[in-house]
C-alpha cells in the first residue's frame, strides 16, 4: 500500500496550504518540491527561470523528484508543471497516491496576484489569458495523472484536507 500523498495541479490551486494541513491531520512529514528545487540550484525559482531558463528548471525538478520519490509517510506538493515529464509521474506514482487540486481560472487569479514575482510563468501583461491557456494545455497531463481530483475554487483549506482524507480511504478500500 502506497503511504504518501503527492499533490498536483495547477499554481493557486492550493497545493502547499492543502498539503501541509493534510500532512498535519495524517502525522506525515510534509515536503514542497519548490524548496527543494531552490536547495539544488542554489537559488530562488524565478531567478532559475530568468538566469537559467525553464529547460533547467525542469531539470532541477526531475532531480528534485528522484530524491524524494521513494519516501513513505510524506505529503508532497509538486510544482504546477510536474507533469510535463511523464518521468515524474511514473516516479512518484511508485509510493505516493497522486492527488490533483483544481480551481477555476478566475479563482486561481485571484489567488496569485499577490506574488507576481514569484510566479515566473504569469510575469504577462493578461494574466487572466495566460492562465487558462495554461490550463486548456496542462489539463490533459493532469488528468492522467491523478487518481483522486479535488476542486478547491470554493472550499477552504481545511474543508480540503478532510475531503483528500476521505477520498483516500475509500481509494485504499477500492486498491
Amino acid at each position: 500500500m502506497k503511504t504518501s500523498i503527492a499533490l498536483i495541479g495547477f499554481m493557486g490551486t492550493g497545493k502547499t496550504a492543502v498539503g501541509k494541513r493534510v500532512a498535519e491531520k495524517l502525522g506525515k512529514e510534509f515536503i514542497e518540491l519548490d524548496t527543494r528545487i531552490e536547495k539544488l540550484a542554489g537559488k530562488p525559482i524565478p531567478e532559475i527561470f530568468r538566469q537559467e531558463g525553464e529547460i533547467r528548471f525542469r531539470e532541477l525538478e526531475i532531480e528534485a523528484v528522484r530524491g524524494i520519490a521513494g519516501k513513505q509517510n510524506t505529503v508532497i506538493a509538486c510544482g504546477g508543471g510536474i507533469v510535463l515529464n511523464k518521468i515524474n509521474v511514473d516516479r512518484l506514482k511508485l509510493e505516493c497516491v497522486i492527488v490533483c487540486l483544481e480551481a477555476s481560472p478566475a479563482v486561481i487569479l485571484k489567488r496569485t496576484s499577490g506574488d507576481k514575482d514569484g510566479r515566473p510563468l504569469l510575469a504577462v501583461t493578461d494574466r487572466l489569458q495566460k492562465i487558462k491557456e495554461m490550463l486548456k494545455y496542462r489539463q490533459p497531463y493532469y488528468e492522467r495523472a491523478a487518481e483522486i481530483t479535488v476542486n478547491t475554487s470554493r472550499i477552504s483549506i481545511n474543508t480540503a484536507a478532510d475531503k483528500i482524507i476521505e477520498m483516500l480511504k475509500n481509494y485504499e478500500t477500492d486498491h
